[in-house]
């Protein structure tokens, strides 16, 4: 079986087809008109999402085993966990801007359509950087080892943002001025912007000139922050499968596609999630380990997989049963 599900042309048919599917459905269907998500709709679309990631999962397995199979899940999973630490800001942002909850789905649909484009530009140049910046290997402690310089970097870095967010107060971002955000300011340098809302419309015309509205800038801030976001799970999920860049976006991109469901189901559901930062904190750390150390021991796909699920599941089990006190 080829080591690089790439060359795989009916796979990346079939993702390129349910994804654009599934987009036109979103957006030209079951969302034509904007409207208040309920927890039932939100509930559906996470189920149909996830149900859609599992089962492209299984057809990964078909293709190329167990082990793809598990890179997959394992990345998958980790960009999903690290993705609710962003609905959390997510959250902020629509308070701060005041926008109607009937067009926070069109807000984060734009935003999410920004984020196929922006991950594919991470994913395929790291995958192109990393296979530049191995070390010629050299033997140490009786092994020959194969150091790569750009994982090692990733790896230390990962572990400091690990450690760094276990101990962040919980108000860092509560307080922020997002209309400082660089997203916000580019918006601003290229547009006149309306003072208020003009139902989900981007533009609106103001005693005869065109001006974007408040929604096209908190398009702009959602996008900043999810680049922003990127660069912690972008360099997690090169510890699964660094040379196979299909594995990495395709399952980045079905954990993004279910997030807006998600989002609604976070902010009607936040006590779920109340220490879920320990969580991320650990998986951050564990992926930046097993990076450094890759040169000296490997740990599976399944490993990984397993650690990821277990942090996760805890996290939520410690959040219900160890609510914060002004929740509980």
């Amino acid at each position: 079986m080829d080591n690089n599900l790439i060359s795989h042309p009916g796979l990346i048919g079939i993702f390129a087809v349910v994804v654009v599917i599934m987009l036109l459905l979103d957006l030209g269907v079951f969302n034509k008109g904007s409207h208040v998500v309920t927890n039932k709709e939100a509930v559906t679309w996470s189920l149909v999402w996830i149900s859609l990631s599992m089962a492209f999962s299984g057809v990964v397995y078909y293709y190329a085993g167990v082990e793809k199979f598990s890179q997959f899940q394992s990345a998958y999973w980790i960009e999903k966990a690290l993705s609710v630490d962003n609905l959390f800001v997510f959250i902020l942002v629509f308070g701060f801007f005041n926008v109607p909850k009937e067009n926070h789905h069109k807000v984060l649909f734009w935003g999410i359509i920004g984020a196929l484009v922006l991950r594919a530009v991470f994913i395929f140049s790291g995958v192109g950087l990393i296979k530049l910046t191995y070390l010629p290997e050299f033997e140490a402690w009786g092994h020959m080892l194969k150091v790569n310089v750009i994982l090692t970097l990733f790896g230390i870095f990962l572990i400091y943002a690990g450690i760094k967010s276990a101990f962040a107060e919980d108000d860092d971002d509560e307080n922020k001025d997002f209309n400082k955000s660089p997203g916000a300011r580019v918006v601003h340098k290229f547009f006149n912007v309306s003072k208020g809302y003009d139902k989900d419309k981007f533009f609106t015309i103001e005693n005869g000139k065109k001006l974007a509205t408040p929604l096209l800038v908190v398009v702009g801030v959602i996008e900043f922050t999810d680049l922003l976001f990127a660069v912690d799970s972008i360099p997690a999920i090169f510890a699964i499968a660094p040379d196979d860049p299909f594995i990495l976006y395709t399952s980045n991109i079905f954990a993004i596609l279910g997030l807006r469901a998600l989002y609604f189901l976070l902010a009607n559901f936040i006590h779920l999630f109340s220490k879920l930062k320990y969580g991320l904190a650990i998986i951050l750390s564990f992926i930046g380990v097993k990076m450094v150390i890759s040169p000296i021991y490997h740990i599976e796909s399944i490993t990984s997989l397993i650690v990821v699920g277990s942090v996760l599941l805890l996290s939520v089990l410690a959040s219900v049963v160890f609510p914060e006190k002004e929740e509980a």
